[in-house]
């Protein structure tokens, strides 16, 4: 009888699936200069902004949120600018290279974790908001993406939230990820009170759009089918402090 991966088994096969990525040569296609990258960023942070405004988080200085796969520390830096003190802000990032990067761009008040975030040394409860985007999209292993989001949702206090976007469609050309349903997102987190909506519009044909024009992103964006990312607000039961 066949046992299940164990978690350094899977922590392994995530490394070597982001190192095949990093020889694939494909950091240009994230650029932000890149026309069709710089919609995709600014849509999703127009999306997450109007759902801090819409669950009263008007004062950001006070929150404490953690990242899970906080890669270069780019969101984290959405972040910093949108008001969140830095010595409130926490980052987990598995890859050595990428956990590198952050750590040179971002304030030192940001504490960065290198390693397996279910090993992390975050108390319970000791978050309002844990965010991961397109991570859990990299997890193959359904064990394992359920230790993961049990440990997020055991950092989120109540009141908080955690914070989701990942895709939701499986790309055949790239067997190294897989698409992670609302149904799944449910799945995973049970207790949650999920307000959830689709952005992003799929990234191939928004590079073939943007090489024509990038005024052709939002129009194309527009139609729902087109959109291949989830960005859900999991709310914690509770009163927030």
């Amino acid at each position: 009888m066949a046992h299940p991966p164990s978690r350094d088994d899977e922590t392994a096969r995530i490394e070597q699936r982001y190192a095949r990525r990093a020889a694939a040569g494909l950091a240009d296609r994230y650029s932000l200069l890149q026309p069709d990258v710089w919609q995709t960023v600014q849509e999703r942070q127009r999306a997450m902004l109007g759902l801090f405004a819409r669950h009263g988080w008007h004062d950001l200085a006070r929150r404490q949120i953690v990242e899970v796969g906080c890669g270069a520390g780019g969101n984290l830096l959405e972040l910093l600018r949108a008001g969140v003190r830095p010595d409130h802000l926490c980052g987990i990032e598995l890859m050595a290279d990428r956990h590198a990067e952050a750590r040179a761009v971002l304030p030192a008040d940001v504490v960065l974790h290198l390693g397996d975030a279910c090993t992390a040394p975050l108390a319970e409860a000791s978050a309002d908001l844990v965010l991961q985007s397109t991570v859990f999209s990299s997890l193959l292993d359904d064990a394992f993406q359920q230790r993961l989001a049990d440990t997020m949702w055991r950092w989120v206090r109540p009141g908080g939230a955690v914070l989701w976007y990942d895709f939701t469609w499986n790309n055949p050309r790239n067997r190294d990820v897989r698409g992670v349903t609302l149904a799944r997102v449910r799945e995973l987190f049970p207790h949650g009170r999920i307000e959830a909506r689709r952005l992003t519009l799929a990234p191939p044909l928004a590079r073939a759009a943007c090489r024509l024009s990038p005024a052709l992103y939002p129009l194309l964006g527009a139609l729902p089918p087109l959109r291949t990312h989830v960005l859900a607000w999991i709310g914690k039961p509770g009163r927030a402090d």
